[in-house]
């Protein structure tokens, strides 16, 4: 039995080492989750008082969409990232817990409270992905 285990548990190891490793990003964004709204700094991209690029994106209520737009998904402020880029996303929550993802992009990562929880994104091709709060963060929701 001692031998089973350590032949499952070598190439265990081997992979959870490997899935470990992360690329060096060309851009970092970090998302703060809000009741009702997302908070995102492009830290990369410093202004002159020191702090990166911020904005809210809130999400459009339906009596102001638009034809085309779709009703609990479209935001007032998109996240812009470039294609075939290594992109690391810094998730966290300033309130309750969260949960940010792009379903389309297969991504999907907890915001808690005093906690940054990273995940790497690279983007194969163009196009508007569509994110949402996968979390019961409260009323309304």
């Amino acid at each position: 039995p001692s031998l089973i285990l350590v032949l499952i548990a070598i190439p265990s190891f081997a992979l959870l080492y490997s899935m470990d490793e992360v690329v060096d990003p060309a851009v970092t964004i970090k998302a703060i989750g809000h009741q009702w709204y997302w908070s995102y700094e492009y830290s990369d991209y410093n202004q002159s008082d020191n702090e990166g690029l911020l904005f809210d994106s809130y999400m459009i209520p339906e009596d102001e969409l638009e034809l085309g737009q779709l009703r609990l998904l479209d935001v007032d402020n998109r996240v812009v990232v470039p294609v075939n880029t290594h992109i690391r996303m810094i998730i966290t929550s300033a309130d309750v817990l969260h949960s940010w993802a792009v379903p389309s992009l297969g991504v999907k990562t907890d915001a808690v409270p005093g906690r940054l929880n990273q995940t790497p994104i690279f983007i194969k091709r163009e196009g508007v992905f569509y994110g949402q709060c996968s979390e019961l963060c409260g009323a309304n929701h």
